[in-house]
């Protein structure tokens, strides 16, 4: 079947119109990845799929097609955990997953994190812009992230390097101006053998999320709707997530209060200009420099919301890969590592070994 197939039978207004099973999205996002479809009619897709509204079925058949097309690395690492932020970044609050990878992995967790740089319709700040600021780097190469994994605990892997098919989409999501299911798909390229700590926008999607992880054969994972649909939780108010531990869902609120780390603002970048037409947050060195000195800052010990949240974020990742049983008992495991010097040590090594 082509993709106007499938197209026919999501389209609003038909008589006929119903949901794609599994399978039938598996094959559709199949059509769309081989490049042998129009670029019109992949954006009408994914706007008539936007229209119709998406299921977990049709997430988990676009996500299982995508893992199947994809280069992993990392699969069947014991304690591996992979922090899954939107790839088309932040635009007012800097990229903590780096920070708080680092510190995860100091404590003791194997932390994956897989992202990319400047991806529409946002073009926001992503762990790729940070890294790049702190002189660490980001690999494309599957082999070298798991190799990167097993010597500092620590690597970031493009998605694009995974599935590099992704790149050609990349005009359809500059042109279409909106979120479409490849903002959801991309977090989802991870081993299937891993556990995973995912973002996930405001609204009803949160369930969803653990769902498609769940059926996708995850027994551990962790969805949390922190600040811009990230994995950092906000310091001002509770932030609720899901988690997933073995068969069983388990609703998750994070109050910072609770722990000492509440603040009066959330971690915030300095304010510049509106980026023009066609570029954003991550395509201003400005900001990429101001992002990477946050989480510089963070990782040297500096007190103030970002380091918080970085904490906070840590937790999350140690709890989802199983190293606490308790997001307290996280908390002193992150704070452990940030104050002994730990986590500034792993991004010495990171950067020695990404040189």
């Amino acid at each position: 079947m082509s993709l106007s197939d499938f197209l026919r039978t999501i389209t609003p207004g038909r008589k006929d119109l119903r949901n794609l099973s599994e399978d039938e999205a598996f094959g559709a996002f199949d059509c769309i990845l081989s490049g042998a479809e129009s670029e019109i009619t992949v954006a009408s897709f994914f706007v008539a799929l936007r229209a119709k509204g998406l299921t977990v079925d049709e997430l988990k058949g676009f996500a299982r097609c995508a893992r199947s097309r994809a280069t992993l690395p990392c699969e069947s690492m014991p304690g591996l955990v992979c922090i899954c932020s939107p790839n088309d970044g932040t635009q007012d609050s800097p990229p903590l997953d780096v920070a708080a990878g680092m510190i995860a992995a100091a404590a003791g967790a194997r932390v994956l994190i897989s992202s990319d740089r400047c991806v529409p319709p946002l073009r926001g700040l992503t762990a790729a812009s940070v890294l790049e600021h702190l002189g660490a780097s980001m690999t494309w190469d599957a082999a070298e992230a798991e190799d990167w994994v097993q010597t500092t605990r620590f690597a970031a892997i493009a998605v694009t390097g995974m599935l590099p098919a992704f790149l050609g989409l990349r005009r359809v999501r500059e042109d279409i101006t909106m979120r479409t299911p490849l903002s959801t798909v991309e977090k989802l390229i991870c081993p299937e053998s891993a556990a995973v700590l995912i973002g996930a926008q405001n609204g009803p999607v949160l369930g969803m999320a653990v769902e498609v992880m769940q059926g996708l054969g995850h027994t551990r994972a962790l969805a949390i709707q922190g600040i811009e649909g990230g994995v950092v939780p906000s310091l001002r108010k509770r932030t609720r997530g899901i988690e997933l531990n073995g068969e069983f869902l388990v609703s998750l609120v994070v109050e910072p209060e609770d722990f000492g780390l509440a603040w009066d603002t959330d971690p915030e970048l300095p304010l510049f200009s509106f980026a023009p037409p066609g570029r954003g947050p991550g395509d201003n060195p400005a900001l990429v420099k101001a992002a990477g000195e946050i989480v510089n800052l963070v990782l040297s010990g500096e007190n103030g919301p970002a380091r918080n949240a970085s904490i906070l974020a840590a937790a999350l990742t140690l709890k989802a890969a199983g190293r606490c049983m308790t997001l307290a008992e996280g908390i002193d495991s992150a704070i452990e590592a940030l104050d002994s010097g730990a986590a500034r040590e792993t991004l010495e090594r990171v950067r020695e070994q990404s040189a």
